[in-house]
């Protein structure tokens, strides 16, 4: 019986369920290069130790009462979950059954949940069920998993891009365990496209790959295998259109041909939304201009809404520049209205101006931390009342209860500014805002100091 990755003519590899399906010749050559055991996985080696939960899942030998344990695998596109999945089923004469959340429902759940127990009851053999893309699974869809995963009728190999904490159910995430995987590194890529050119089951030899190519397609691939696999395909044919002679040999012009531009590895829906943001606003209050730009770029290519961004960037202005620079937020607001009013392709430059001004301009957080500090007090339960001369005075009666008696009005004042409590009694004297000594929160610093000093009578 041919394996899951075979192509005609190449040996059949054993332990091969009869469900897994034949790798045609004229698949692409991400799916013909697939790994056929755990150990031509290529990354991913803090999974795949001596011991560890994959390793034991893909041996051949009795787990014993350990039993094997269903997986959530969770990483970004190309590092493999599909792979491995495929590779677990290939282990121990296992049945595997493939669904995918896009097209199955709670009624295909149940059905490979029911051969799944007939097949364990009445022939002990065990069903590995690979999920693709849980987090597209509803609650309810997920919840039709767990009998079958708490009986263990399948071993789950469930696959996203999305952080499973906020996309799989507790209950499910209780019963499996979480296994992150990591982009591949330069020299795994590197090694993958070398065993791509020379392997039968890939290019076979049939061409030559420049170093130049080589470091080219490395790059674009981004840590992503099959991005770096099918990259290399496009750039063989652009070879073989275009060999006059003797074995055609891909050279950099043939892989800048072959693709257009790098294409940019990141869901809007998905984790990297939130990791790309976060590092834009970091950069932006660390004052590195170049890797904000660098963000944000990352951010528009990827089609990203602008009104998104040009909302983190006023929040920005607020929380980590302040009072050190007021302009910041005004910069801010204008791009954010400027955005919405013009639209893509030119808010981008709009943006990049709010950006720049964020990052290069002075720091303070004080009034963060100030607003911080006082809904802290409150939610402690230091609210204290209202002292009685600044309450409401203008409806009828409030006289007679004291309201407004006393109050001293500040533009009476010589400088504008009277001696008067304004806080509760619990609260006097607390300074909430402290401001730093960095560019024009120095100048309110200092004008703070006078105007407590008045306010306070000291």
């Amino acid at each position: 019986m041919a394996d899951l990755f075979s192509s005609p003519g190449l040996d059949d590899e054993p332990g091969a369920g009869p469900d897994v399906p034949t790798v045609l010749a004229g698949a692409p050559l991400a799916v013909r290069m697939r790994p056929r055991t755990i150990d031509e996985v290529v990354g991913q080696q803090h999974l795949l130790g001596p011991g560890s939960p994959l390793r034991r899942l893909a041996s051949e030998e009795d787990l014993g009462r350990a039993g094997p344990a269903s997986v959530i695998l969770w990483g970004p596109p190309g590092t493999g979950k599909t792979t491995l999945a495929h590779v677990l089923a290939r282990s121990g004469g296992r049945r595997f059954a493939e669904l995918s959340a896009v097209t199955a429902g709670v009624k295909d759940v149940r059905k490979v949940m029911e051969e799944a127990r007939d097949g364990r009851d009445l022939y002990r053999r065990q069903t590995v069920l690979f999920l693709d893309e849980i987090h597209r699974f509803t609650k309810a869809q997920q919840d039709a998993l767990l009998p079958g995963v708490e009986n263990r009728w399948v071993v789950l190999v469930a696959a996203t891009t999305e952080n499973p904490n906020f996309s799989v159910v507790t209950p499910l995430l209780s019963r499996s365990l979480l296994l992150t995987l990591q982009p591949l590194d330069v020299d795994d890529v590197r090694g993958l496209l070398e065993r791509a050119v020379a392997d039968p089951r890939g290019l076979a030899g049939e061409v030559e790959l420049s170093e130049e190519a080589l470091a080219h397609l490395v790059r674009l691939a981004d840590g992503d295998a099959r991005r770096a696999l099918t990259a290399l395909e496009a750039a063989a044919g652009t070879a073989f259109d275009d060999a006059s002679a003797g074995a055609p040999r891909i050279t950099l012009v043939h892989a800048e041909t072959a693709l257009d531009r790098a294409a940019v590895r990141y869901d809007r829906a998905g984790d990297q939304h939130y990791d790309v943001a976060s590092a834009l606003i970091k950069s932006m209050r660390g004052s590195d201009v170049d890797a904000a730009l660098h963000y944000l770029a990352r951010m528009l290519e990827a089609g990203e809404d602008p009104r998104f961004i040009a909302r983190r960037i006023v929040i920005a202005a607020s929380e980590d520049v302040g009072m050190a620079d007021p302009s910041a937020l005004q910069t801010a607001v204008a791009a954010l209205h400027a955005v919405a009013q013009i639209g893509m392709p030119e808010a981008r430059i709009v943006l990049a101006q709010a950006v720049v001004h964020n990052a290069v301009a002075p720091k303070s957080n004080a009034v963060y931390t100030g607003i911080g500090a006082a809904i802290a007090d409150v939610r402690g339960g230091l609210a204290g009342t209202v002292p009685p001369h600044l309450r409401d005075a203008h409806y009828s009666g409030a006289a007679r209860l004291g309201h407004g008696k006393g109050y001293q009005y500040s533009h009476d004042a010589p400088a504008g500014v009277a001696e008067q409590q304004y806080a509760p009694d619990e609260l006097v004297g607390r300074d909430y805002y402290v401001p730093t000594d960095r560019g024009f929160e120095a100048q309110v610093r200092e004008r703070l100091t006078r105007l407590r000093r008045i306010v306070r009578g000291r």
